[in-house]
């Protein structure tokens, strides 16, 4: 017995281990790549100001909307614009980087193979085939948390206080991540499991079997996650009682949210955005507004944030764009099906997993259908980015009509502007923009005060 407990463990120590010092490399290859990155984003940088105005100045802002629209943005400092621009753009970079790290990745798992090592033992050790690809799923998940780490650091941690949009010491931000990674790791077993099981009863149209599955699993987690997974990094109590709540209640009741209540969470613990969101489906749904909104703006800003919110939950939204990715999800399959089979049929051997559709349905190619798939959507960017941003331009229209105003929808979007470039190029805004730009944004709420409010 003690023989046969250290063959079964052999193989998945060997790989573990091999993984370790791949990691170790690849920490101090990224490290030293985020170093000088992480040195300048930590130089003095102006504090993000937005001049403040009274009720005259509103009162002599112009009627025409362009003539508007330049003045709310000229209440931004060259140095505000210029820390904003520099933020965001460095966002096109690390689209970049996430992209080649997630093809790194899946080179790393495939050819040094441990993949195919903890298949092995998976299958050695469990009863059931589907509880093998659980753990399968499990380790991919531990294993890409590992091997991001470090450049999760400094997108989430570094690059954030660099920029002066985080609240969080290194300490309580980690213990989150690890709360993610228990998160993520029981998600991708459960998923691993469901979709290894599928392939291997859907043959040669797996890829359409996978596209159902993934749209299924995203339906659920959209009903899931606003009441099982938020309250495990946030607190939430209802908004109390006053004209703000009765107003987002009344605006949000006439247009059919099913919410009994307006919930505050405290995001002031992590960030200083702002945000808001009507979250879930059916009687999941649930109206939130972050603590930041409610303290950093006004009665009309906050009426017009909720509005736009709102919007999203009265157009369906979500459920729209679950049917537009799933085309897009679609595609990336059968691209990805095409791509599998050739590359397997090549390196299968020297993988351990076999050519065909057998090598599909094999869990132990889950990195490879991972790292296609990404590629696919890094390519998909600014297809995936035009599909949102459509709808956040809806959803504004929609505040509007609703909540009538104009002037709160702009003083927001300068507030947004923290974070998200003010006045991109057309290209730039269709290609890295996956919301409206704060000139678009606030020429439109012009255009309507132009129109509507004589």
């Amino acid at each position: 017995m003690v023989g046969q407990l250290s063959t079964s463990w052999r193989f998945p120590v060997l790989a573990c281990w091999r993984l370790v010092v791949a990691c170790g490399w690849l920490l101090v290859v990224l490290i030293g790549a985020t170093a000088l990155p992480a040195r300048a984003a930590h130089a003095p940088a102006p504090t993000f100001e937005v001049r403040a105005v009274d009720e005259a100045w509103r009162a002599a802002l112009p009627m025409a909307p362009e003539a508007a629209t330049r003045a709310y943005l000229d209440r931004l400092s060259p140095q505000a614009r210029a820390r904003s621009d520099a933020y965001f753009e460095g966002g096109y970079w690390l689209i970049l980087w996430n992209a080649l790290l997630g093809l790194g990745m899946a080179a790393l798992l495939l050819w040094t193979r441990p993949s195919a090592a903890v298949r092995d033992w998976a299958r050695r050790v469990a009863r059931w085939r589907w509880l093998a690809d659980a753990l399968y799923g499990a380790f991919y998940g531990v294993a890409t948390w590992v091997l991001s780490l470090p450049l999760t650091i400094y997108e989430g941690f570094v690059r954030e206080h660099a920029y002066g949009m985080a609240t969080q010491d290194f300490g309580a931000w980690f213990v989150e991540r690890l709360v993610s990674l228990a998160v993520m790791t029981l998600v991708l077993a459960f998923a691993v499991s469901l979709l290894y099981a599928v392939l291997r009863r859907a043959g040669a149209a797996w890829w359409m079997w996978a596209t159902g599955v993934t749209l299924g699993l995203m339906t659920l987690g959209v009903m899931v996650a606003p009441v099982w997974i938020d309250p495990l990094f946030n607190t939430y109590k209802p908004v109390e009682d006053g004209p703000i709540k009765r107003a987002v209640l009344a605006m949000a009741h006439a247009n059919g949210v099913p919410a009994d209540n307006v919930y505050e969470f405290d995001a002031s613990r992590q960030t200083t955005r702002v945000s808001a969101n009507v979250s879930g489906i059916g009687s999941t749904a649930s109206v939130r507004l972050n603590d930041n909104l409610l303290r950093r703006s006004s009665d009309a800003e906050i009426r017009a944030v909720m509005g736009h919110e709102i919007g999203h939950y009265a157009m369906n939204h979500i459920t729209k764009s679950l049917v537009q990715m799933g085309v897009l999800i679609l595609l990336g399959f059968a691209l990805a099906a095409w791509a599998m089979r050739r590359l397997l049929d090549r390196f299968g051997p020297r993988w351990q997993i076999a050519p065909g559709p057998q090598g599909v349905a094999d869990v132990g190619s889950l990195p490879l259908l991972v790292g296609l798939i990404g590629l696919y959507m890094f390519v998909a960017t600014p297809v995936t980015n035009t599909i949102v941003r459509t709808m956040e331009a809806e959803a504004d229209m929609w505040s509007l009509n609703l909540a009538r105003e104009p002037l709160g929808l702009a003083e927001t979007m300068l507030k947004l502007a923290e974070y998200r470039k003010t006045e991109p190029g057309p290209i730039e805004e269709m290609v890295f923009f996956d919301h409206p730009s704060a000139r678009s944004r606030i020429l439109m709420a012009m255009r309507w005060r132009e129109q509507q409010l004589p």
